[in-house]
């Protein structure tokens, strides 16, 4: 513990927050690396500050063994302070490659980059540097309550960690909310310096259980240990201590740790917890680290977020005249990276809580996934980090030399696909009376010419009644199958080897409503058609109106609609039908529970909801030429409570493909206005994955897939069979072929149209490459 600093004379600068304030009176609750560090930032700023860290522990005392920082972050420590860069540099392991055990199978991926150090060798550091700069130092000592800190302090640093006393002293500002997740995981060591960062999978009689490990010191790693929870109650371990715990690890894992026994550190088996706040300052109260965020073990370290964390409050009182101007701040400058980051773990999270989902895939897709598993590394990422694993995984694949996955084709009955890249259903409610006219022709076409293995129309309605807006088109009279012959012969002649698809729907409950750029979901102000659905339930009570819950007769009408379609559809000329039995339409309200509270045959159990929809589905195929595929699109999850769970979607998937369906379109919601999708990049994916390894059909995965990268890392992953894109085609309709000409791409997967190919590589641009400065001045 260290003297505090004399305090600055009476009446010497004005009142904090101005120009010329005085030193900040910061206290810092918490004596993590975040808090330490975010100490150590400011009194280094300005020695005149009075910093105090409170910590319950005493020095020696922390939890866990090594840590891992990016080089990232690394720059910005020593950006900020050489003198702790330094020291830390002293101590850092450094390594490149991961190594994934499975099933006798070892793959080793180079260029990843890592360092690691100590737990203790951190806060050491950190220690040092601030009893150097001045920081008063109070270990074993509990921080007084928040409000009393506050009173007598200019700041309240909150680095109290995960269960943070300081956040649920003031929940009903910052509004916390605390997800516990499915697995349980303890933290051990090793005696044993492993060569890489290790993943270890063991098939126990109990059930799947996954080590991490890494090297944070010339003879020690880190080892965690993880399973389901149902796993880890099955194998003992809710009734073992710590050294039998570490014990047990020990010999179900003897073969990765080499015979080397494993140790704990006050280790206990716990289930992870995501935390995310709303707000993350209250007045002169901010929180920090993982009183703020948390970010699962399984993409890096919490400590790398707590010391960026710190870097930038640092940065952000530096720059900023006023506390509340800087806190602010903070918050808009890291609030967006760590919701990347969170985006990221919980993809990573969920993948490892799924893992027996992934086991049966090839050794080397196996890794290749795992790998992909948070989307923060890509196909292209390792190709340039190591491209001989790639290649090898893209052999083990089946692509020809030289060719991406995205260009490989793909069978579906007597329909072959050029490419996996299929233009999602887009609705464009620029119809007159259900009459697809010149802008669907140059719609449909402009993306046929674009490349896509496999164009979609947008959802095509059954009915009149069954559309959505006045602006829908349909397939309820012979004008309208002739009007789509003409788009789909335009494609057949100009875009040989594209083919194209139709989408076969009723709106249900969801229909009679304004376009989506009028008033989206918004009822008509004028001229509105009667409404029917599964149950009398209206989508906004209120706001839009009462359907009439189909009835027997209803039913058989409703069916013979979708197969007086299919028919139509067939004249119309089309390659391939979908069945939209998704997003609160009128299959998909028969599917869900929240919107399917009907007490007949086709209610009340899964296997009841799913009665009329398979009716629908068994019609439309006796209908629709054997050769030619069918699909279904569901929504996976409704994304609310009491709704359809991804466990109910393979199940779903499986009664479709019993039927006959040759793929399943995965997207989710839009089931209920309440829902709470969790959105991100592919966020929609993994349940395409999950239905395609669990229920052995081919998937299409759909929703925010934005790059060709991502298409070739869930295809080269196993994760789908097909890719639909929607907005990246509104931005360019040649998204595909500009996808081939960027991966130098020449084959037949990708076959630029005759008019169209001098325009198949980038036009010049204007010269970037100007002499480089030869000299740096100080």
């Amino acid at each position: 513990m260290t003297a505090a600093p004399p305090a600055p004379a009476p009446g010497a600068a004005p009142a904090p927050g101005t120009a010329g304030a005085p030193p900040l009176r910061v206290a810092v609750v918490g004596g993590g690396p975040g808090g330490l560090y975010a100490a150590a930032l400011l009194k280094r700023l300005d020695p005149r500050r009075e910093v105090t860290v409170w910590e319950r522990n005493a020095p020696e005392e922390t939890f866990g063994f090594g840590v891992v920082l990016s080089d990232e972050t690394l720059g910005g420590i020593e950006h900020a302070d050489p003198v702790v860069h330094r020291a830390l540099s002293e101590d850092f392991v450094r390594w490149d490659d991961i190594e994934i055990t499975h099933r006798g199978h070892r793959h080793t991926s180079g260029g990843h980059g890592f360092a690691a150090l100590g737990r203790r060798r951190l806060l050491g550091i950190l220690h040092r540097r601030c009893a150097s700069l001045g920081v008063r130092l109070r270990f074993g000592t509990p921080a007084p309550p928040t409000a009393e800190l506050a009173a007598r302090h200019d700041l309240v640093i909150a680095a109290d960690g995960v269960h943070s006393a300081t956040r649920e002293a003031r929940a009903e500002v910052f509004r916390p909310r605390v997800t516990t997740h499915r697995c349980r995981y303890i933290w051990l060591a090793a005696d044993t310096a492993f060569p890489a960062f290790r993943f270890d999978i063991a098939e126990t009689r109990h059930g799947v259980m996954q080590l991490h490990g890494y090297p944070y010191a010339e003879d020690s790693s880190t080892v965690i240990v993880e399973m389901r929870e149902e796993v880890w109650r099955a194998a003992g371990f809710d009734a073992m201590d710590e050294a039998r715990s570490a014990a047990r690890c020990a010999e179900i894992f003897a073969g990765p740790l080499g015979g080397s026994a494993l140790r704990g550190n006050s280790s206990a088996w716990t289930a992870f917890r995501t935390v995310v706040n709303e707000r993350w300052s209250d007045g002169t109260v901010v929180l920090l680290g993982d009183a703020a965020h948390t970010a699962h073990f399984s993409i890096g370290s919490g400590t790398k977020l707590a010391v960026e964390d710190a870097l930038a409050l640092a940065a952000c009182i530096e720059e900023h005249p006023g506390l509340t101007a800087a806190l602010a701040a903070y918050e808009e400058e890291r609030r967006p990276v760590v919701e990347s980051t969170q985006r990221a773990a919980a993809a990573s999270l969920r993948w490892f809580e799924e893992i027996a989902t992934h086991l049966d895939r090839p050794p080397r897709q196996f890794a290749f996934d795992l790998l992909t598993r948070s989307r923060r590394i890509t196909h292209a990422n390792l190709r340039l980090r190591d491209a001989a694993f790639t290649t090898a995984v893209e052999d083990e694949f089946g692509c020809p030399p030289g060719t991406p996955p995205m260009f490989t084709p793909f069978r579906l009955r007597g329909l072959t696909l050029r490419n996996r890249v299929v233009v999602s259903p887009m609705d464009m409610y620029t119809a007159e009376d259900g009459l697809p006219g010149e802008f669907h022709l140059v719609h449909l076409g402009a993306r046929a010419l674009g490349g896509a293995g496999l164009v979609m129309t947008e959802m095509v309605c059954v009915s009149a009644e069954g559309r959505i807006t006045p602006g829908c088109t349909g397939l309820y009279t012979q004008e309208q199958a002739a009007a789509w012959r003409r788009v789909t012969d335009f494609v057949h002649r100009q875009a040989p080897g594209t083919a194209i698809g139709v989408q076969l729907g009723h709106s249900g409950r969801k229909g009679s409503t304004k376009r989506m750029w009028e008033g989206i979901d918004q009822p008509l102000d004028a001229g509105n058609w009667p409404l029917s659905a599964a149950s009398a339930l209206p989508y906004r009570p209120g706001v839009n109106q009462v359907p009439h819950a189909l009835d027997r007769a209803g039913l058989a009408r409703i069916r013979e609609q979708f197969t007086a379609a299919a028919r139509r559809a067939v004249r119309g000329g089309f390659d391939l039908l979908e069945l939209h039995c998704a997003h609160g339409y009128l299959l998909s309200g028969f599917l869900s529970p929240l919107t399917n509270r009907r007490t007949d045959a086709y209610g009340g159990s899964p296997e009841r909801r799913l009665r009329f929809p398979l009716e629908v589905f068994e019609a439309v195929r006796e209908v629709w030429p054997a050769e030619r595929p069918m699909t279904v699109r569901i929504s996976a999850t409704d994304w609310a409570r009491g709704g359809t769970t991804a466990d109910d979607a393979v199940d779903l998937a499986r009664a479709f493909a019993a039927h006959g369906a040759d793929a399943v379109d995965v997207s989710t919601g839009q089931v209920v206005p309440e829902e709470r999708p969790e959105f991100g990049r592919s966020y929609q994916t993994p349940f395409a994955d999950r239905i395609r390894n669990e229920a052995g059909v081919p998937v299409i995965a759909v929703g925010a897939i934005s790059s060709w990268d991502d298409v070739n890392s869930i295809l080269l992953a196993g994760r789908a069979d097909l890719c639909a894109l929607a907005r990246p085609h509104l931005y360019d309709p040649h998204w595909t072929l500009h996808a081939a000409a960027e991966q130098g791409y020449t084959g037949e997967g990708a076959v630029w149209p005759l008019p169209y190919r001098a325009g198949s590589r980038p036009p010049p641009t204007g010269r970037t490459d100007g002499p480089k400065p030869r000299l740096t001045l100080p």
